[in-house]
């Protein structure tokens, strides 16, 4: 199995969750899988756990990929360490040893040894104080300029704007109205968008206001010759290259 080329032109390429068309989600195989190819980013989501270690899973809880369901805000680092990831269609069989649950560190080197973008999504409400321990630890690496934060939540990025204000970061949605091209402006916050919501004028629109333009997820090629031919900043992807 490999990725799906397409005409991407100046667009880059972001791998979503790492390489998760091909690579279990949200693991250092998926995040090496990237690291591989030719992506510009690799994104992941960070969780602070009940001991406030920093840890890279999409969902709130750890059901869909485990055996055990608990929301990782309520669990320990090292009860979390014990548990083995897998699709829901593997067996027992297929598990393999090395599929746990990443830390921010392993993600932080991984897309330094390859020299990778990295995308990072801050999951739910993170308190400012857990927004300058992640920020510190990308700094530590020297690679805090080539980290952008995302967020569904305002108030993440507020919070991390006051902390870096040089910082690049995104604010996710599904929807696209000018009061929020206003807001984002009025904030420095760039966009990352439902594909879906996203045509030639509205891109445009941001695009003249400053506003940097990525958008999730996409694995349709024709798509995202079209999304490329809007002139959108990023595409966001399990399989497209």
């Amino acid at each position: 199995m490999d990725t799906v080329k397409f005409d991407k032109k100046n667009v880059k390429i972001v791998a979503h969750r790492g390489l998760s068309g091909i690579e279990l989600e949200n693991t250092n195989a998926a995040f090496v899988a990237a690291g591989n190819r030719s992506y510009f980013g690799i994104e992941t989501d960070v969780h602070v756990t009940a001991d406030g270690k920093y840890v890279l899973h999409h969902d709130d809880r750890t059901g869909r990929l485990t055996d055990v369901d608990i929301r990782i805000e309520e669990i320990s680092f090292d009860e979390l360490m014990k548990l083995k990831l897998r699709r829901s269609t593997d067996t027992p069989a297929m598990l393999r040893r090395d599929c746990v649950m990443p830390v921010l560190d392993d993600y932080i080197e991984i897309c330094k040894k390859y020299n990778k973008t990295g995308v990072l999504e801050l999951k739910g409400r993170i308190t400012k104080e857990h927004i300058g321990g992640i920020v510190k630890v990308a700094d530590r690496y020297g690679y805090l300029d080539k980290i952008i934060f995302i967020s569904f939540d305002w108030n993440n990025l507020i919070d991390l704007k006051s902390l870096v204000p040089e910082q690049k970061a995104q604010y996710l949605t599904s929807e696209y109205s000018s009061e929020l091209v206003s807001r984002l402006k009025a904030n420095g916050i760039d966009l990352d968008i439902h594909h879906s919501a996203l045509n030639d004028t509205n891109v445009h629109e941001l695009h003249a206001n400053g506003i940097e333009v990525n958008c999730w997820t996409c694995d349709n090629s024709e798509r995202g010759e079209e999304l490329a031919s809007y002139g959108v900043d990023y595409i966001t992807s399990n399989i497209l290259e």
